[in-house]
């Protein structure tokens, strides 16, 4: 009998996913199960959601036991394509690139960096996070000996375009941008941004709302139309 096809997963639940992960990861290992109030708790979404996001993964739970913790955490795992490694090359050897290479959390989650190419010659040679930074030339050799599919642009915005023209190139499908700008890419090549001026933006709106008391009427509005609505 042909496989079944996999259902696709909306993009909302598959940014929440690895968030259920990391939660029930950091679960006590005596804890079996778990209900999708607590999960939902602990993710600051409601439970509604949460059962809609795990059914996507053919995961119902028992009612009024839960959700087998070791049984979601390899669904969710599978699903992420977190079974095997998925080595990263970075472009960008600046101190972004530094940082990034330096980060344990990508080999503990099953991205290994498997280099880093810079355009720099001060900087191709020297060895960071004990990988030696090759000159973005031998970025094809890289991203093809390593079997490499995403790559990480940490450069200026000024190159950042190039950086990801040449990981087209050399054959990476999937590309984290950290440069804070709009990267073109082919159509089949995923990119994800990550903008940290945005970021801090967001948490600014939640400071401000701390900050600054509710009004009662949203200024331009006439308050007696607003309490006859």
């Amino acid at each position: 009998m042909a496989e079944r096809p996999r259902r696709r997963i909306p993009e909302a639940t598959v940014a929440r996913l690895p968030e259920y992960l990391h939660i029930l990861s950091e679960l006590d290992d005596s804890i079996e199960h778990v209900s999708s109030d607590q999960l939902a708790e602990l993710a600051g979404v409601n439970a509604a959601k949460v059962r809609k996001d795990l059914s996507y993964l053919g995961s119902y739970g028992t009612r009024g036991v839960g959700y087998e913790v070791a049984y979601l955490v390899y669904q969710i795992r599978r699903e992420l394509g977190l079974t095997h490694d998925w080595p990263v090359v970075i472009v960008g050897a600046g101190n972004l690139g530094h940082a990034l290479a330096n980060y344990a959390g990508f080999m503990d989650r099953g991205f290994p960096v498997a280099g880093i190419v810079d355009v720099d010659p001060a900087k191709v040679g020297t060895v960071i996070g004990g990988i030696r930074v090759r000159h973005v030339d031998d970025l094809q050799t890289v991203v093809q000996s390593r079997k490499v599919s995403i790559g990480v642009v940490a450069t200026n915005p000024a190159a950042a375009q190039e950086a990801a023209d040449r990981l087209v190139a050399a054959g990476v499908t999937s590309i984290l941008n950290f440069a804070p700008t709009l990267l073109s890419v082919p159509r089949g090549v995923s990119v994800r941004k990550v903008d940290l001026a945005v970021e801090l933006q967001i948490l600014g709106y939640h400071e401000q709302r701390r900050s600054v008391p509710s009004l009662s009427i949203v200024p331009g509005t006439d308050s007696s139309q607003s309490a006859s609505a």
